[in-house]
C-alpha cells in the first residue's frame, strides 16, 4: 500500500514530529503536593517508547488552588519544577521523544477526590479541599459549594501564573505547551456563557468571553521560548443548549491563530453536568474537520480513535492534521508499533527491543 499518512512527519513551528500520532495527557492523581514521582517515571517513560511523535504530560496546575484533585501535578513552585525537571532528565536519557505539557487551572472542578474514591468534590473544611474559583459564583453540579467569583486582581494573578509555569516549562526543557481551554476548566469556564455570567468586559458577548482566555495564550506565549510551539486545546461544543458550541469555537480558533498558536486540539464536553453526548468511534472528528477548515494551522482530533484505519483515514482524509489518543496508549502502550506494522508505516524502537520485532521469525513461520 502507499506510504501511509499517519506516519509522515510533520513540522510544528520549529518543532520536527515524526508521525502524527500525539499522546494525549492523561492524568494519573498520583503526585504529591503537586510533585512528579515515580509513578510518573514509569508512566511517562514507558509512553516515551511507544513510538508516537508527541508526549504530552497530564494537566499541570499553575497554582496549587487550579489543581483538579490534591493529587495532580502542578509546575508552580521551585521544588513542582525541580521534581518535574529530574524526571524528565531521567526519561531523555533513553528516549529522545519530544515531550509538551499541558497548563492547567480547574477553576470550579477543582478541590476533588481522586477518580478511584469517588471524584466527588471536597469541601473547603476538608482536610485535602479548598475554595474553588471560576468566573462566576456558579457551583458545577447542584449542591456543591459555589466556587468564588474572581475579581481582576485574582485575574492577573492567574494569568501571571499560567507565564510563570510557562518559564519553569522551558527552564527544565519542555519542547511544547499546551493550554487547557477544554473540558469544563477554568479558561473553558470564561468561554461558556453558561458558566459565565459577568457583566464586566469579560462576561456576556463572544468577544468579552474570550478576552481571559486569549490573555492568558498571550501572556503564555510571550514567556515561553519563540522557537518552541505553544497549542491550545479547545471543547468544540458543550453538548448543551445555549452553551459554548461550534460557531463560536471557530472564532476562538481564528483568534488563537491570529496570536501566534501553534495548534489546536479539538475535544468536546466537560463544563456541564446536563451535557447530552453521542459518544462512538471518531465522535469529535467533526469537530475537529470544522477548525481545520477555519484556520491555517494544524489541528489535532481527539476522542475514542482506537483502530489503525480510523486514526489513518481521519489523517489522510484531511479531517486532521494529527491524532492524539489517550486511554487507547493506557490500554496498548506499543499502539504506534503495531499500526505501523499494519499500515506499512515505521516507528523507531528503542535497541533493547529489536529483538521483539515479529519480521525476523518470518521464515521459521512460514516453514512450518
Amino acid at each position: 500500500m502507499p506510504h501511509p499518512a499517519l506516519f509522515e512527519p510533520i513540522r510544528i513551528g520549529n518543532l520536527n514530529l515524526v508521525n502524527r500520532i500525539v499522546i494525549a495527557p492523561m492524568c494519573q492523581y498520583s503526585a504529591e503536593d503537586g510533585c512528579m514521582n515515580d509513578w510518573h517515571l514509569i508512566h511517562l517513560g514507558q509512553l516515551a517508547l511507544s513510538g508516537a511523535a508527541l508526549l504530552t504530560i497530564e494537566a499541570t496546575a499553575v497554582l496549587p488552588e487550579g489543581r483538579i484533585s490534591y493529587a495532580d501535578v502542578g509546575l508552580w513552585s521551585d521544588q513542582t519544577e525541580a521534581a518535574m525537571g529530574l524526571t524528565l532528565e531521567r526519561i531523555r536519557r533513553w528516549s529522545d521523544m519530544p515531550i509538551a505539557v499541558q497548563l492547567s487551572h480547574a477553576g470550579r472542578k477543582a478541590s476533588v477526590e481522586v477518580p478511584w474514591k469517588g471524584g466527588a468534590q471536597l469541601p473547603p473544611e476538608d482536610a485535602l479541599g479548598w475554595q474553588t474559583v471560576a468566573p462566576s459564583a456558579i457551583p458545577f453540579r447542584e449542591g456543591q459549594v459555589a466556587p468564588h467569583a474572581l475579581d481582576r486582581q485574582d485575574l492577573k494573578r492567574i494569568r501571571d501564573a499560567f507565564a510563570a509555569s510557562a518559564v519553569r516549562a522551558a527552564s527544565v526543557g519542555i519542547d511544547a505547551i499546551q493550554i487547557h481551554a477544554a473540558h469544563g476548566y477554568l479558561l473553558h469556564q470564561f468561554l461558556s456563557p453558561l458558566s459565565n455570567r459577568r457583566s464586566d468586559e469579560y462576561g456576556g458577548s463572544l468577544e468579552n468571553r474570550m478576552r481571559f482566555p486569549l490573555e492568558v495564550f498571550d501572556a503564555v506565549r510571550d514567556a515561553f521560548p519563540e522557537n518552541r510551539p505553544v497549542s491550545v486545546r479547545v471543547s468544540g461544543t458543550d453538548w448543551v443548549a445555549g452553551g459554548w458550541d461550534e460557531e463560536q469555537t471557530l472564532a476562538f480558533a481564528q483568534a488563537l491563530e491570529v496570536r501566534g498558536c501553534d495548534v489546536i486540539h479539538v475535544s468536546s464536553g466537560g463544563l456541564h453536568p446536563d451535557q447530552a453526548i453521542p459518544v462512538g468511534p471518531s465522535y469529535q472528528v467533526p469537530l475537529a474537520r470544522a477548525v481545520k477548515n477555519a484556520v491555517g494551522v494544524p489541528v489535532v482530533a481527539v476522542g475514542l480513535i482506537t483502530g489503525y484505519e480510523q486514526a489513518e483515514a481521519i489523517v489522510a482524509t484531511g479531517d486532521a492534521d494529527m491524532v492524539a489518543l489517550a486511554r487507547t496508549m493506557l490500554y496498548d502502550p506499543r499502539w504506534p508499533w503495531h499500526a505501523a506494522a499494519e499500515l506499512g508505516g515505521q516507528v523507531r524502537a528503542p535497541s533493547q527491543y529489536l529483538r521483539s520485532q515479529p519480521w525476523q521469525y518470518k521464515d521459521l513461520f512460514e516453514s512450518e
